[in-house]
């Protein structure tokens, strides 16, 4: 523990970086991604693969790239190709490990909305960019993590659209809808951190962020949240934060 003061978004990146496993494959998104991979990289897991969706793989990063197309993640790649490759011979051969998600709107099951806002997709009240590769990761990877902003509006009890699927109702429909491999682990946002049961795979409150309450993430919840042992979110180590600061982003491209 630390009494070192620190951002949101720092702490956010290193429970990021804390689930990530030494040797495994991890596909990385720009921004919170980028900076939770490099921090486990520079920890923890310093044999975890970095894979990013415009063509590499096992990169070697020097510098935090400022999206998954930046040329800095080409240093030291075993892999440079493109998106069709990397989908192809890497997540849809079971290859990846880990991938992060994120939404408009998340579930109590952790289905993800990136689509459209409204009842009728076709008019919708708010139209969204689209799934891009979020659905193939949803899919496909052996387990991924949801990074989201805590509002009531974006964890609503039924999302509009699902764009990527999580959980879908609960219980063993994600294997009955021929979804075997992967599924949603754990979900990180502004206030806390989210798991799911094994048997409903419900979502429940793990842990809320320092000054909060679990009340309070609760009551920031569009469904029921099951808060019962939440404890407080450990905060950042000082050897995390100078890592996190010094080598990761020190230009703070992200961290601001």
């Amino acid at each position: 523990m630390t009494e070192q003061p620190y951002t949101l978004t720092e702490l956010m990146a290193v429970i990021a970086a804390r689930e990530i496993k030494d040797g495994e494959v991890v596909f990385a998104g720009t921004g919170l991604p980028m900076l939770g991979v490099m921090l486990a990289q520079h920890t923890h897991a310093p044999n975890c693969c970095i894979i990013f969706e415009a063509g590499t793989a096992a990169s070697q990063l020097a510098h935090l790239p400022m999206s998954v197309g930046d040329p800095r993640t080409l240093r030291g790649a075993a892999m440079a190709v493109g998106l069709y490759e990397v989908f192809s011979y890497v997540l849809q051969a079971g290859r990846v490990d880990l991938g992060f998600l994120s939404g408009a709107q998340i579930d109590q099951f952790g289905n993800i909305n990136s689509t459209s806002i409204g009842s009728d997709p076709l008019r919708p009240q708010v139209r969204f960019p689209g799934s891009g590769g979020a659905c193939d990761i949803a899919c496909l990877a052996q387990r991924t993590i949801i990074i989201a902003l805590h509002e009531k509006r974006r964890f609503p009890k039924k999302i509009d659209y699902i764009t990527s699927p999580g959980w879908l109702q609960g219980g063993d429909s994600r294997q009955r809808a021929g979804l075997t491999r992967g599924g949603p682990s754990v979900v990180v946002t502004t206030k806390g951190v989210m798991r799911f049961r094994s048997d409903t795979k419900r979502m429940f409150l793990a842990s809320y962020h320092p000054g909060l309450t679990a009340q309070d993430v609760a009551d920031d919840t569009g469904f029921p949240l099951e808060i019962e042992g939440a404890v407080e979110t450990p905060a950042p180590t000082l050897r995390e934060l100078q890592i996190l600061r010094d080598i990761v982003d020190p230009e703070r491209i992200f961290l601001k």
